[in-house]
């Protein structure tokens, strides 16, 4: 059964919170930039990248990095790729 959004924005800000301890997952607003209102440097963004990769098993590739925008963007990106019933490996 696929996640619904809730669950993978609530595992997409508690991933944001585990590598930048400092942000307030209230103040996070789903459409806005997510760069800008985390302000993290390259290698934290990188760490938040591979950390939804973790939680969700979602391959996410460095071409796709640009379309991680804001919190909706990442939502809806994982919702369309994370594996539903069973991985395909």
């Amino acid at each position: 059964m696929a996640m619904d959004d809730n669950a993978i924005r609530a595992g997409v800000i508690a991933t944001i919170c585990e590598v930048a301890p400092e942000v307030e997952p209230d103040r996070l607003v789903g459409a806005g930039p997510l760069r800008q209102q985390v302000d993290l440097d390259s290698m934290d963004w990188l760490n938040v990248i591979i950390g939804w990769h973790q939680r969700f098993g979602v391959e996410i590739p460095e071409a796709d990095y640009a379309k991680l925008t804001s919190v909706d963007a990442v939502v809806a990106y994982i919702a369309q790729r994370a594996p539903t019933q069973k991985s395909q490996r």
